[in-house]
C-alpha cells in the first residue's frame, strides 16, 4: 500500500490518537465544516437539515436519534446528510453528559419540581435492565425531554442561521472563483485561436 506505516500503531497509541488525535480537535472542526458546506443542496436545505440534527441530539432518546433528525429534516425539506452530521456534531459521548444535566435542570425548573430528591430513590440501572419506561417517565424521561425544549429552540435557531449564512457564502465565493476561472479559460481559448 503507498501510504502505510512502516511501523504499525500499537493498540495503546490508536486508542489515544482516537480520544485526542495527534494534530489536535482543529483539524477535525475544519474538516467537518468543509464537509457540511460542500454539500450539494442548497443552503436552506443544509441549514434545515443541520438544524435538525442539533434540535434532535437535546431529546434523551439515543438510539433513534438519527432517524428522528432524518424524519425532520424531511419534513422540514433539509438534506439528510446535514442532518446526520448535525446528530454527530452535538450528540458525541462528550456532549451527552452536559446536554442530560442541562435538560434534567431545565425540565425540574419548568415542572417546578426539586431535582435534589427526585432521582435518589430510583434505581436507574435496574430499571433499564428490566425495561419498564413507564416507571422511568415521569421520574426521569419526562423532565428531560421537557427540559430539552427550550434549549433546542435556541440552538436550532441559531445553528440554522450560522449555518444557512456560512454555506450561501461559501458557495457564492465558489461559483465567483469558477465564474472567474471559466472567463479565464475563454480568454486564453480566444487568444490562441486568434494566433
Amino acid at each position: 500500500m503507498l501510504f502505510r506505516r512502516r511501523k504499525p500503531l500499537t493498540f495503546k497509541e490508536k486508542l489515544r490518537e482516537h480520544l485526542w488525535p495527534r494534530k489536535g480537535f482543529v483539524r477535525s472542526f475544519q474538516y467537518f465544516g468543509k464537509r457540511l458546506v460542500r454539500l450539494a443542496a442548497s443552503p436552506h436545505s443544509v441549514a434545515a437539515g443541520f438544524a435538525a440534527g442539533i434540535v434532535v441530539s437535546w431529546t434523551p432518546f439515543i438510539g433513534v436519534h438519527f432517524v428522528m433528525a432524518i424524519i425532520i429534516a424531511y419534513l422540514v425539506g433539509g438534506n439528510v446528510i446535514a442532518s446526520a452530521l448535525g446528530c454527530l456534531a452535538a450528540g458525541n459521548p462528550i456532549t451527552y453528559p452536559f446536554i442530560w444535566a442541562l435538560t434534567w435542570e431545565i425540565g425540574h425548573l419548568i415542572l417546578s419540581r426539586d431535582s435534589g430528591g427526585q432521582g435518589g430513590n430510583i434505581d436507574l440501572p435496574a430499571l433499564w435492565h428490566k425495561g419498564d419506561l413507564s416507571q422511568i417517565w415521569d421520574p426521569v424521561l419526562k423532565p428531560m425531554l421537557i427540559g430539552g425544549i427550550p434549549p433546542a429552540i435556541v440552538t436550532g435557531v441559531i445553528v440554522y442561521a450560522l449555518t444557512y449564512y456560512g454555506v450561501k457564502t461559501f458557495k457564492t465565493r465558489r461559483k465567483e472563483r469558477l465564474m472567474e476561472r471559466a472567463r479565464e479559460r475563454l480568454a486564453l481559448a480566444e487568444n490562441a485561436s486568434s494566433v
